[in-house]
């Protein structure tokens, strides 16, 4: 409703046609701008916790999937409904507010896209090294745990050893192009959810899903199940750092970056220009 209008006055078709209409990219791109905003403001300590959290949270996509592939026939459609279990981390992480990596190529790169001075670029790099560092060491400590205590059966067990295989089954250059898709997916998915609403979950359960029955390389939710095979001593940590970790941390910010956060900041702003030219004209 306009803000000046009479509540007791009934709505023009204008009015209507505007409430039901889908927000604009540059409404969306300004709601993820003063977020990305806010996020750079808040102090170290803060982001390492909540990224803390969020490492320990994404375990429960390794879990939840190795779980429910424990306890399903060993059938042909049995990825498909086990990797509905990828989407737990991450219902829980976003839902949840914590700081995930994969979120932050996008939130904090369009107030360095808008000001582009060396300040914001350090804050940038202070909120991405914080996340990534807590995040990792989240992964880490769930991991050791996984491997080491009886928390889990080792039918359980076995099945997160052998998602940690598939992760590193690739070579450097296709885990990086799988990393390419899994953070565009990522970052296209937090460019939906300003204005999802109601349907907040169901777009996280779509688009982590699609990332987990591709075998997409997500740096975080990956890396809990390499360092669990690294932890079980199936593979070394370097090859899990080396062969997964890297390239799948390089391809997340190829994706989120440059297909997502620079290509709308560019349509954004073209749009931004368009008007102007239109405006210039009137004048005229």
């Amino acid at each position: 409703m306009h803000p000046n209008q009479d509540p007791n006055q009934p709505k023009t078709e204008e009015q209507d046609a505007e409430e039901r209409s889908a927000p604009s990219g540059k409404v969306i791109y300004k709601a993820i701008l003063a977020e990305g905003e806010e996020e750079l403001k808040r102090s170290s300590a803060a982001l390492f916790w909540s990224g803390l959290a969020a490492g320990l949270s994404m375990g429960f996509s390794m879990i939840a999937e190795g779980l429910l592939a424990r306890y399903l026939p060993d059938a042909p459609w049995r990825p498909l409904v086990a990797n509905f279990g990828y989407s737990l981390g991450f219902l829980i992480v976003i839902l949840g507010r914590q700081q995930l990596f994969t979120e932050n190529t996008l939130t904090p790169i369009l107030p360095l896209l808008q000001n582009m001075e060396w300040s914001c670029l350090r804050n940038v790099g202070r909120l991405w090294g914080i996340v990534l560092t807590a995040n990792l060491l989240g992964c880490l400590a769930l991991s050791l745990v996984i491997a080491h205590s009886t928390a889990f059966e080792p039918e359980a067990q076995r099945e997160f050893a052998h998602l940690g295989q598939q992760a590193l089954a690739h070579g450097f250059g296709t885990t990086l192009l799988r990393g390419i898709f899994a953070g565009w997916l990522i970052a296209l998915m937090v460019w939906l959810l300003p204005f999802a609403e109601e349907g907040r979950i169901w777009v996280i359960i779509f688009v982590t899903y699609i990332v987990g029955v591709a075998h997409f390389s997500h740096v975080i939710a990956g890396s809990v199940e390499v360092f669990t095979l690294a932890a079980m001593g199936q593979t070394s940590w370097g090859a899990a750092l080396g062969s997964f970790t890297v390239p799948a941390l390089l391809g997340n910010i190829l994706g989120g970056v440059m297909l997502v956060a620079a290509l709308n900041h560019a349509q954004v702003t073209a749009g931004k220009d368009d008007e102007k030219g239109k405006d210039d004209e009137k004048g005229q």
